[in-house]
């Protein structure tokens, strides 16, 4: 039995902003870290990190919400650099550098940014929908 619509609308898109902020706080990391090398010689980099989504049935709200399934490692090849001055680099002065390509990143989180704004106005007309209907009902 589906309950209150205002309550599974909030329960829904409450689900894709707390999806959507995850998804910004690995982007945002991944931007952050983009160009950490290894300490060492021959040490690897930062690996970009990834979130994959599932949906996930909801009795109270009798709908699916949207939930972080996993962060996970990208598993690319590191891409290698000349820089003789740099701590990881090896004996030639090669530096493996992380598999992160800030444009991508970047368009990734402009993504999760535009789908968080999406749930937030869900919220918003919902809730606008709910005034309305009570204003209605006071008026004479």
């Amino acid at each position: 039995m589906i309950g209150d619509p205002f309550k599974t609308i909030t329960g829904i898109a409450s689900s894709g902003l707390a999806a959507q902020t995850q998804r910004m706080r690995i982007v945002a990391e991944n931007i952050a870290n983009a160009r950490s090398t290894g300490t060492t010689p021959g040490a690897d980099p930062y690996r970009r990190k990834t979130v994959q989504f599932a949906q996930e049935p909801d009795r109270a709200l009798g709908a699916s919400r949207v939930t972080v399934k996993a962060t996970s490692v990208d598993r690319s090849a590191f891409s290698v650099e000349f820089d003789p001055g740099n701590p990881a680099a090896d004996a030639d002065g090669r530096v493996k550098v992380p598999n992160v390509n800030p444009l991508a990143e970047m368009a990734d989180l402009r993504e999760a940014g535009r789908s968080y704004q999406a749930n937030l106005q869900m919220i918003k007309q919902a809730r606008s929908m709910v005034a309305m209907t009570i204003d209605l009902l006071r008026t004479p």
